[in-house]
């Protein structure tokens, strides 16, 4: 049995007094935390509720030994119900992503709208972070508690300054704040995927042209899990594509939200 993990969120309101917009749902990827789609909660809690969450196993939010997307899911459910969000949007990057989708089989019924940032529901039988997680593991081992040593140290194995500076927003004083032995014990699952039902609301799959992540290859997979599903392709981004193409995204997501359910 799955038991739900406290998340530790942000909840903000709207900041046009008596707007009576969707509130939003935003969640973070791998080794990320409830600030990494911070370009989306600025723009948006102009007319939403905006909650940002820090999944289980990263940011200030519980640890479990289990990462699946179905445990993923729960922790959002009862922290949905926590504040009040009964209809809602959602927005996922990467595995945050999945868990905007596997939400969808928990509680179809609640969920207007979603959007899916640069991910598939499929399994991807790939390993992409075996040199994050030894850059990790690296600075670990050395006992560094600075992020410039920790830069130097990770430079060995990540040749993206960008990626490296993202990773070191979760260090601080010499600790990760997500739970790196269990994220790659529960690696396969990460990646993995076990199919939802179909869920027939409006889905926008947003993706980076320059990404691997969202193929035509795998277009069969979304039409069939998410029969309603538009996809939007940002040129010249990657796998980041919100914090590289922010305005473009922007725009999609506004687009996409804004315009009346089916």
């Amino acid at each position: 049995m799955n038991f739900a993990m406290k998340l530790h969120y942000r909840l903000q309101e709207p900041e046009v007094a008596g707007s009576d917009a969707l509130p939003v749902l935003l969640i973070h990827g791998l080794f990320g935390t409830l600030d990494n789609l911070g370009v989306l909660a600025r723009d948006l809690k102009q007319q939403h509720r905006v909650l940002q969450v820090d999944l289980r196993n990263h940011g200030q939010s519980g640890r479990s030994p289990e990462m699946s997307y179905a445990a993923m899911a729960q922790d959002l459910m009862e922290t949905l119900d926590e504040v009040g969000f009964q209809k809602f949007i959602v927005i996922g990057h990467s595995m945050g992503g999945k868990a905007a989708m596997a939400l969808t089989a928990l509680i179809p019924d609640r969920i207007e709208k979603l959007i899916a940032i640069d991910i598939a529901p499929v399994d991807y039988h790939v390993r992409r972070h075996d040199e994050i997680f030894a850059a990790i593991n690296a600075v670990t081992g050395a006992g560094l508690r600075d992020r410039t040593s920790a830069t130097e140290c990770m430079r060995e194995y990540i040749k993206e300054d960008g990626v490296i500076q993202f990773l070191l927003k979760s260090f601080q004083q010499g600790e990760w704040r997500f739970n790196v032995p269990v994220l790659l014990n529960e690696y396969a699952k990460i990646v993995g995927w076990e199919e939802v039902p179909a869920w027939d609301r409006p889905a926008l799959f947003i993706r980076g042209g320059d990404s691997p992540y969202v193929q035509d290859a795998y277009r069969e997979d979304i039409g069939r899990q998410f029969p309603q599903a538009k996809a939007y392709v940002v040129a010249g981004a990657g796998h980041w594509v919100h914090a590289e193409k922010p305005d473009a995204v922007l725009r999609a997501v506004h687009r996409f939200i804004d315009s009346p359910s089916v």
